[in-house]
This record gives C-alpha cells, sequence and structure tokens, in this order.
C-alpha cells in the first residue's frame, strides 16, 4: 500500500536539507542496497538509466525506512508522467526546463482535472489498487515537483521557472548546463560555477528552494554549506567505482579499467 503522506515534501516544507544519491543501474537490489546506507533521497533515473515503468515499480518497492524515492521522466510528457504517477510516484525531477511555460506544462500533467491534464484512474497501484478511496481528492496535495534547469535558456527564465504555482524546488544540473556554455565534461569549469552560483543567489532572492547534483566531492561540500535544499552528491555507478578502486588500493590490484595486475 502507498503511504498517504509525501515524507520528502513534508520534509522539504520544514527546511530540512535533504542529501541523495541517483540511481541510473537497471538492478533493484541495488537500489534496495543503496536505500539502506541512510541517504535521505533516491533518484530512479528513467532519463539516462535503462529502467521502465516496471522498473521503477520494483525500485519504489523496495525502498523503504530513511530514504524517499525520487524519480526522473525522460520528458515532461503527459503520458509518460501519467504512467510513472498511477505506478506510485510522487516526487518527480522533470528534465530540460527551459521556460516558465513548460515549468507550468509539467506542473499541470502532474494533476487532476480542472487544475491539470493527468487521466483519472481510481485502480492504480498509486491508488492502492482501488482500496484507498480518497486517493483521488488529495493526490494533488502529495505531489512534489522539482524542475531541473540545465541550460542558457532555463536560466535566462530562471524566475518565471521558479515562481510558476506547482514548482516546489529548482533544481540546477551542471552537466548540460556545462556542454550549453561550450564546456562539454567541464562541469566545474569557472564560467559554469559561476552560473550556477548566480542561479542560486537569485533562487535565494526569491525564497525559492534549491536542488543540485554533483559528483565532485568539495563542490557538493560547498553546495550544502551555502544552503542548497536538495543535494545529490552521487550516483551508483560512482559509488560502485569508488568502492572498487579502494579495494584494488587495499589489495594492490588495479581494479580500475586497466587491469588487474
Amino acid at each position: 500500500m502507498i503511504p498517504g503522506e509525501n515524507r520528502f515534501l513534508r520534509r522539504l516544507r520544514a527546511g530540512e536539507q535533504l542529501v541523495g544519491a541517483f540511481a541510473t543501474i537497471a538492478d533493484p537490489s541495488l537500489v534496495e542496497l543503496l536505500g539502506e546506507a541512510g541517504f535521505d533521497w533516491l533518484l530512479i533515473d528513467t532519463e539516462h538509466g535503462a529502467t521502465d515503468v516496471a522498473g521503477v515499480i520494483d525500485r519504489l518497492r523496495v525502498l523503504g525506512g530513511p530514504t524517499d524515492a525520487l524519480v526522473r521522466p525522460t520528458w515532461a510528457e503527459q503520458q509518460l508522467v501519467k504512467r510513472l504517477l498511477d505506478a506510485g510516484a510522487r516526487t518527480l525531477l522533470f528534465p530540460s526546463i527551459t521556460s516558465g511555460e513548460a515549468a507550468a506544462q509539467a506542473v499541470a500533467a502532474t494533476r487532476y482535472p480542472p487544475q491539470g491534464v493527468r487521466g483519472v484512474s481510481g485502480i492504480t497501484r498509486a491508488a492502492s489498487f482501488g482500496y484507498d478511496a480518497g486517493y483521488l481528492r488529495r493526490a494533488g496535495d502529495e505531489i512534489c515537483v522539482l524542475a531541473q534547469v540545465e541550460s542558457v535558456a532555463g536560466l535566462d527564465h530562471l524566475e518565471e521557472i521558479a515562481l510558476t504555482p506547482g514548482v516546489d524546488v529548482v533544481f540546477v544540473g551542471p552537466s548540460d548546463l556545462a556542454a550549453d556554455m561550450g564546456h562539454l565534461g567541464e562541469s566545474q569549469h569557472p564560467e559554469v560555477q559561476a552560473a550556477v552560483d548566480d542561479a542560486f543567489t537569485r533562487l535565494r532572492a526569491l525564497r525559492v528552494r534549491s536542488g543540485y547534483f554533483t559528483l565532485d566531492a568539495a563542490d557538493a561540500r560547498r553546495r550544502l554549506a551555502a544552503g542548497v535544499d536538495v543535494v545529490g552528491v552521487a550516483a551508483d555507478v560512482t559509488i560502485v567505482r569508488r568502492g572498487l578502486r579502494s579495494l584494488g588500493s587495499d589489495l594492490g590490484l588495479a581494479l580500475d579499467g586497466e587491469g588487474t595486475r
């Protein structure tokens, strides 16, 4: 049965700083393992990860304890979003939001009419297969929308995105932003980081919650110290790779993709 309260949204509104990781490997057991580690949240990534809707359900089932599930759709497309919500996802990170209009369309995809355009079914997993008679009435209150800004166009329209009704967090994505700025693969480039700094300054001025993802530990510490609300600090792939390198170092082996001898 799907719990009635969106704990991630409640903690966010209470002013907690929430730290998590991205799950991209197509295996629910790894998500289950990471969920036991104590992250505040794990992002189930269907944009870059090989996970379909059935796979999302498998991952939602194994997450529990202190760790909440976020899901990133491949795109802010109404039919895709409907299926993820019906599967039980309640906190969605929408990629590549570039305008207030795009943000409003993403929000609308998460709400039933007349507030939005989500298709109606009362017998989905989200509604406990029909046992939760009140689901349709309160579903919108438990949806959390994170709008990911990851382009120059998105930064140009940051204020209108941030102030779109129903957007709970503006999540700055440095990797795609770096590529859009001509610095592919260089998310720590000074020009990129200056743009990110400026975005967070503008969001603070609006009193809008912010989010960020980085694989750089120093960058993560800096963003946490600066008060960014939702910070992704690793991905399942990077956690495994770091573990392999540490094991290789302990054993005198080159477990770094270059062979073991």
